[in-house]
């Protein structure tokens, strides 16, 4: 680290403390996304934190970074705005699995096939957590909820192998009982060029009695360890696959390349330089012709 950089866990926390349930899994996620941010030496005023509705989407109130709260599943939306006005900033996306794949799942499918250069960590417990614990898209079949008292009927949804068929260049997924792991796949998350996605796995010990602790560490492996290559696109979707074919769950990072181009790489007006980064938007007589020349 260098020595102009020496900023603690501590400099990240904000005025705030945590409203989570005592032993929630976002707790790790907080801290892991605090480490990853001063193993890479990221000033606190070149990252944006953008959330939706939910108990995970209070995460912006706690982290000592620039924050947005936007509506329910808007978080990415937002967030792609942000770093289309500043390509200098880490922008990065954080909310649960309601809030992501539920009523946000649009926005995470088209964000995936853009490439837009941002970072979403999506909170994963499996239900509902703020409004006490309904079903949500990836509830397994027969779990009994508030939503589903004789046991939710629907195929819960695989969020890796949508985010690999839509086209994101980094997929990973953690667990909040593996800190210093989670800690390293967001920090590769952060570094990559591209969408990148990271599913965690995050009990709920309030209202998910089914996916505990005990229940993820009993059956989490990492993938690194069985030597696998994660520019392997099939290989990639095979371990995706296993949380619901297999008994045993992968954790670690599925899938990455960095030799697709971004969204922000083919944006026409970034490129020109009409719309520079960290500046007004006061265009001449000649940008707006460049700008609008295209339309008639």
């Amino acid at each position: 680290m260098s020595e102009e950089y020496s900023l603690s866990l501590k400099d990240f926390e904000s005025s705030f403390r945590p409203t989570w349930c005592p032993g929630c899994g976002n707790f790790s996620q907080w801290r892991a996304i605090r480490q990853a941010l001063i193993d890479l030496e990221i000033p606190q005023e070149e990252v944006v934190l953008v959330s939706g509705i939910g108990c995970s989407s209070h995460m912006p109130n706690f982290l000592k970074v620039y924050g947005l709260q936007t509506l329910h599943g808007r978080g990415i939306p937002a967030a792609t705005g942000i770093r289309l006005a500043n390509p200098k900033l880490t922008v990065m996306v954080y909310g649960g699995d309601g809030d992501i794949y539920g009523i946000g799942g649009n926005h995470f499918l088209h964000a995936c096939r853009r490439n837009v250069d941002i970072i979403t960590i999506v909170s994963n417990n499996s239900v509902y957590g703020l409004t006490t614990g309904q079903a949500s898209a990836t509830t397994p079949v027969g779990t009994i909820t508030r939503t589903t008292p004789r046991g939710s009927i629907e195929n819960p949804l695989n969020p890796i192998s949508v985010a690999l068929s839509a086209g994101a260049t980094f997929v990973a997924r953690g667990f909040s009982g593996d800190l210093k792991h989670l800690s390293w796949i967001i920090k590769e998350a952060i570094d990559h060029r591209g969408f990148a996605y990271v599913d965690v796995l995050s009990p709920c010990i309030t209202f998910n009695r089914n996916q505990t602790f005990d229940y993820y560490r009993q059956k989490v492996y990492k993938v690194e360890d069985t030597g696998h290559d994660r520019e392997n696109f099939s290989g990639a979707l095979d371990l995706g696959s296993q949380i619901f074919i297999k008994d045993k769950i992968p954790i670690g990072i599925f899938y990455q390349i960095e030799h697709k181009t971004t969204y922000e790489e083919r944006d026409f007006a970034l490129n020109q330089g009409i719309i520079p980064a960290q500046a007004p938007l006061d265009l001449t007589e000649e940008q707006i012709k460049i700008i609008t020349e295209e339309f008639y």
